[in-house]
This record gives structure tokens, C-alpha cells and sequence, in this order.
């Protein structure tokens, strides 16, 4: 791991949330964790307690499901820490994609205002990232290799995340992708692959 932000990609169950937080406890004691979910089914409600009875005790948590950027800024505004980790991309897409729309509104997704609210976002995780001294490691799922979604809705989630993380990898100093908890270092092959094409 190398740089402010390190970005790690992978499918469900391919080891992300772990391996970055082996990451975050090389850079430091003091981690800014960064929790994106939102407890609206039992399902999802023991999952978050899952994640949360894993972390260990001296972390600082945030859960926060839209601003992320601004409400980064202040925690780090009150406080010391040595890193930042941020478990996930994938959810805060989805947050922002849907905020304050009922399920019947879902259905109908005006995709331009879906995408320009993801972009804000977007902007401002990044423009937080840029603003502060500590390293980032951002976690998110790579959504593109799998069926095409069968509804609309589910087309644009795919297609708005896949903007997501081309945005976030092109700000990273680093990009692994997760394969069955082994993490391939993307960064590393494309420079490789740039020196051997010059």
C-alpha cells in the first residue's frame, strides 16, 4: 500500500473488508472508520452489528450514509487520526442514488438527477480526501462482471457505481482488486503495462 488513497475492489465475500482493515492497523492506532450503512431490515441490522463486533474497541466510528466528505472533514477537524477507512463505496452510491425517494419514485429513477446526485457525492468525498493529510482506503464493490440487472433500476445502480469507482481509482494512488481473499495489485500491473507499451 502506497500513497493517500488506496481503493480495494472486489465482489461480495471476496475479502475486502479485511484486508483493508489489516491496511488501516499498518498505518496507525488511531483509525477513522467510516461506515456507510443504514439499518433498515433485520437482515442488514445484523450485518452492521457483525461488522461493528469485529472492529476493535479504539477505532473511531462514523456511520454516516450521505455527506460523507463534510462529515469527514469535521471528525478529522476534532480530532487526531492516522488514517481514514471507508467501508463502502458500494452503499454510499446507493444512498445517494436514492435519497429521499419512496419505492414508487425508485421505480421511476430520473437518471440524471440519480447521476448528479452520485456525482456530488463523489466530489465531495474526493475534495475531503484532499483536504486533510491522512491516507484513505476506500472500499467498494466491483459490480460489472456479473448479469446484466433485470430492471431499469437496477441497470443504472451498475452503471452509476461503475462511474463511482473509475472516479475514486483515478484519484488513487493505489487500486487492488479482491479475488478470493487474495488482493491483485491493479496499480502495479498498469505500470508495468505502460512501461512495456513505451
Amino acid at each position: 500500500m502506497e500513497g493517500r488513497l488506496t481503493l480495494l475492489l472486489g465482489g461480495a465475500r471476496s475479502g475486502k473488508s479485511r484486508t483493508a482493515e489489516k491496511m488501516a492497523k499498518r498505518l496507525g492506532e488511531r483509525v477513522l472508520y467510516v461506515a456507510t450503512a443504514e439499518a433498515k431490515d433485520e437482515e442488514m441490522r445484523a450485518r452492521i452489528e457483525a461488522h461493528r463486533s469485529k472492529r476493535p474497541a479504539d477505532w473511531r466510528t462514523i456511520e454516516v450514509a450521505r455527506n460523507v466528505g463534510p462529515a469527514v472533514t469535521r471528525a478529522l477537524a476534532g480530532s487526531e487520526a492516522d488514517v481514514v477507512l471507508l467501508d463502502c463505496l458500494t452503499v454510499l452510491v446507493a444512498n445517494a442514488m436514492l435519497e429521499g425517494l419512496s419505492n414508487a419514485e425508485a421505480a421511476r429513477l430520473d437518471a440524471a438527477a440519480a447521476q448528479a446526485r452520485v456525482s456530488a457525492e463523489v466530489d465531495a468525498l474526493l475534495a475531503s480526501l484532499r483536504s486533510c493529510s491522512v491516507p484513505w482506503i476506500i472500499v467498494s464493490n466491483e459490480v460489472g462482471g456479473g448479469v446484466v440487472p433485470a430492471t431499469a433500476l437496477g441497470r443504472s445502480y451498475r452503471d452509476l457505481l461503475g462511474w463511482a469507482n473509475q472516479r475514486v481509482a483515478q484519484a488513487a494512488d493505489s487500486v487492488y482488486l479482491m479475488v478470493a481473499g487474495l488482493p491483485l495489485n491493479l496499480s502495479r500491473l498498469c505500470r508495468e503495462e505502460q512501461d512495456r507499451l513505451a
